[in-house]
């Protein structure tokens, strides 16, 4: 070999040397799938809405890994696999196709429709979850376990709930945990004889470090205690931590011999209405803002349960703003600027009159229970998050969206349980109601209705605790006369817009006025919640 021969097989040694360096490196970043995307439970709703458009029957169903804010589509092959990676999306392909369990669903509804039961599709294990009350036992039991027998284990799981699947109604009022006010920090006005809240005579409640609930004729908390400083919260813009100027998700209302709670602030052609649930809106045609029903809300002008569970009430005041937001129970609400779909995995929160705030997790979707006496109810979101009576129609919300209305379950907030909703979308298609009901607060969390220093909510005078908007450790129910927060007690003012010596809400003295319609307080004694 010459010298020139030499140089250049040296040379096409060393390319070959180096393509074979960097063709691994080449094609292992061609064939990498993409890293999924963090996602907010927002924009991974909405990824996972154009995935399922070009999925078609390819796809089954998906979920929100909330720890890693992963969109996780569900897909029946790996050529659908890659397609959902390419876009950011976690693909895990599974066997049951949406039809599938879709149909193996109606299958439970025509052949084991058992009272005490529920069930819903649960895209994490691709199955049907199928949930047995402590009411489902012998012959009920046998009648599930020979439906789901014949699925198969590959398509149905059966579990059992330690509870009692039941609308949140029924029961005496008066043993009720006093509102939601009561229960999250001494926000009260509680009927005479209630456990919790700020009840009624004699009885002592009060969030830690409040002034409390006083007997007959004491005034909880001294004078000068005004429910918060300048800005600190009144009747504050929704979001802003200020406390409502009305009534607002989560808030109580009271129809008839029913207690239940107000869903979302809404509007219908410009008119302000509520949602709530359907069974609430059949208890009642009408409803008001105090059990004994000297300030009314509204007319339910549509009402649908079984099957579903809405109501839209129209608010009697055609000029009413109510605020569009949920009562956090701490004297601060969230503002609540559009709704969502629900989704496994998706973190929410839920209100109501009874049990005030709790969080928790949307565990399954498409979901049906049979309440027993016929009261069967479909495509409703099933949650790990815990209600109680009273909670019916209350608010189920993630950040500013609205997401379902609480409708039953199993269980309470003390042992925890299963809570149903129906979702929020469907109520406002079919009434053709749309969320976002206009304004009522003043921004930047100043004060609205008093002077500076004044809690507002409720309209009460300069220095006076006005409808619970008090701040860390002051006493915080009602309106009551110049400096003085009352809770309740006979002959006391209590709950919301009670003026100088001025009765409210619940109180056991006879001849006391109705609370202001913000905070309305307890059910007094021989009420049915809802």
């Amino acid at each position: 070999m010459n010298k020139r021969t030499g140089v250049m097989a040296g040379a096409a040694a060393a390319a070959i040397a180096a393509a074979a360096i960097l063709l691994p490196n080449a094609n292992a970043s061609t064939d990498q799938p993409a890293a999924p995307k963090t996602l907010s439970a927002h924009s991974a709703t909405q990824l996972a809405a154009s995935l399922k458009a070009d999925l078609g029957d390819k796809g089954a169903g998906w979920y929100l890994d909330s720890a890693k804010g992963h969109l996780v589509m569900n897909v029946l092959s790996e050529e659908a696999a890659k397609s959902v990676t390419a876009k950011g999306a976690v693909a895990k392909v599974v066997h049951n196709s949406m039809t599938a369990l879709k149909a193996g669903a109606k299958t439970l509804s025509d052949s084991a429709s058992v009272p005490g039961t529920a069930w819903s599709i649960d895209p994490k294990t691709n199955k049907i979850v199928v949930l047995a009350d402590r009411t489902v036992t012998g012959a009920k039991m046998a009648t599930l376990n020979k439906a789901t027998g014949g699925m198969g284990e590959g398509m149905v799981t059966v579990k059992r709930s330690q509870g009692e699947f039941k609308r949140y109604d029924g029961g005496d009022a008066g043993s009720a945990a006093g509102g939601a006010a009561g229960a999250d920090g001494g926000q009260a006005a509680g009927g005479a004889g209630d456990a919790a809240g700020a009840g009624g005579a004699g009885d002592a409640s009060g969030g830690a470090g409040d002034a409390g609930a006083g007997g007959a004729g004491d005034a909880a908390g001294g004078a000068g205690e005004a429910a918060g400083g300048a800005g600190d919260a009144g009747a504050g813009g929704a979001g802003d931590g200020g406390q409502a100027a009305g009534p607002v998700g989560g808030s109580a209302i009271f129809g008839g011999n029913a207690r239940c709670s107000l869903g979302f602030n809404v509007t219908v052609k410009g008119a302000p209405a509520f949602l709530t649930a359907g069974h609430c809106g059949n208890d009642s045609k009408t409803w008001t803002a105090d059990q004994g029903g000297s300030q009314p809300l509204g007319t339910v002008a549509d009402s649908k349960f079984p099957k579903t569970d809405f109501a839209l009430v129209t608010y009697d005041d055609a000029a009413a703003k109510p605020q569009s937001a949920v009562d956090l129970g701490n004297g601060s609400t969230q503002e609540i600027t559009k709704a969502a779909e629900a989704a496994v995995g998706m973190k929410v929160q839920r209100s109501g009159s009874t049990t005030g705030l709790h969080d928790g997790t949307v565990t399954g979707l498409d979901a049906t229970v049979n309440y027993g006496n016929g009261d069967i109810v479909n495509g409703l979101i099933q949650t790990d998050v815990c209600a109680e009576p009273g909670d019916s129609g209350g608010a189920m919300f993630s950040d500013d969206s609205a997401v379902g209305l609480t409708s039953g379950g199993s269980g309470d907030c003390t042992a925890g349980g299963e809570t149903f909703f129906q979702p929020v979308t469907d109520a406002l298609k079919a009434t053709g109601a749309e969320i976002g009901a206009g304004g009522g607060g003043a921004g930047g969390g100043d004060a609205a209705a008093g002077g500076a220093g004044d809690a507002a909510a409720g309209g009460a005078g300069a220095g006076d605790a006005a409808a619970g908007g008090a701040g860390a450790g002051d006493a915080a129910a009602g309106g009551a006369g110049a400096g003085d927060a009352a809770a309740g007690g006979a002959g006391d003012a209590a709950a919301g817009g009670a003026g100088a010596g001025d009765a409210g809400a619940g109180s056991a003295g006879a001849g006391d006025a109705g609370a202001g319609a913000q905070d309305p307080g307890a059910a007094g004694s021989g009420d049915s919640l809802n």
